[in-house]
């Protein structure tokens, strides 16, 4: 007897409502604002953002209460308050620094940017998703340290710093906007030379060492090209106090274009 199915449907168990393959639409990806997503998961996923900003906090107290004792204790004219958080950018900003070079570095580290760039084709959307992720964590943080270290610093100066609230709220947002250029700078230079080890010399070579050296060695040409180093624009711009060489939208593009 043959056993031959005699009716003419289809078997349960095969599937038949494959889609068709002609015209059918392509899976979208996630664009920029899905790499930038995917970043900001990663950032949060690993201790090095937490324990930069602490390191951060830390700093910025430290630095701004003996800034304020000091302009007690020299009899120092009077000075707007966010002057304190200013002048500790000078170690706060390295906090910033690790923060954002880790963003790259740590990926180059553990040979993991393979699968980012797997998931992130474009190595051009992968580069500016990890730059808006640092500069939207380091401008956060710039306010915070700023608003911290006027807090900190009020105590301490004893009547020898005003506070103008239109004064304030400009410093707290042009220490943060600082920030966040020396973040998307570290990110640069981090896919540039992709060691922790290179990036922290270089970032810190320009922003700290050569101001340094500069102002040491002192000399017409050297101060001149003090003034337009990132670390010492950044402070003009953030100071706003009418001392620079230039006004405070040309300081800050002098830092937008390092």
């Amino acid at each position: 007897m043959s056993d031959t199915r005699t009716d003419s449907g289809p078997r349960p168990d095969v599937r038949t409502d494959y889609p068709p393959r002609c015209g059918a639409p392509a899976p979208a990806g996630g664009g920029l604002a899905g790499a930038i997503g995917a970043e900001w998961t990663e950032l949060w996923s690993i201790r090095t953002p937490c324990a930069c900003l602490l390191v951060g906090i830390l700093l910025t107290g430290v630095f701004t209460f003996y800034y304020g004792s000091i302009a007690r204790m020299n009899d120092k004219p009077v000075q707007p308050l966010g002057n304190a958080p200013v002048s500790s950018v000078i170690l706060g900003q390295f906090a910033v620094v690790v923060l954002a070079m880790t963003v790259v570095t740590s990926e180059y580290a553990t040979c993991s940017v393979r699968t980012s760039l797997q998931w992130v084709p474009g190595r051009h959307r992968l580069q500016l998703a990890k730059a808006v992720v640092a500069a939207a964590v380091s401008f956060t943080a710039g306010s915070l340290f700023a608003v911290l270290g006027m807090a900190v610093a009020l105590a301490p100066f004893r009547g020898h710093a005003s506070f103008d609230p239109a004064k304030a709220v400009s410093q707290t947002l042009a220490m943060g906007l600082y920030c966040a250029l020396v973040a998307v700078l570290t990110v640069g230079t981090a896919f540039a030379l992709r060691t922790a080890v290179g990036t922290l010399s270089a970032v810190f070579g320009l922003l700290s060492a050569l101001p340094t050296i500069c102002t040491g060695l002192g000399g017409s040409v050297l101060l001149a090209v003090n003034d337009f180093l990132p670390q010492t624009a950044g402070g003009h711009f953030m100071l706003a106090d009418g001392d620079a060489p230039y006004p405070p939208a040309a300081a800050i593009l002098i830092v937008l274009a390092s």
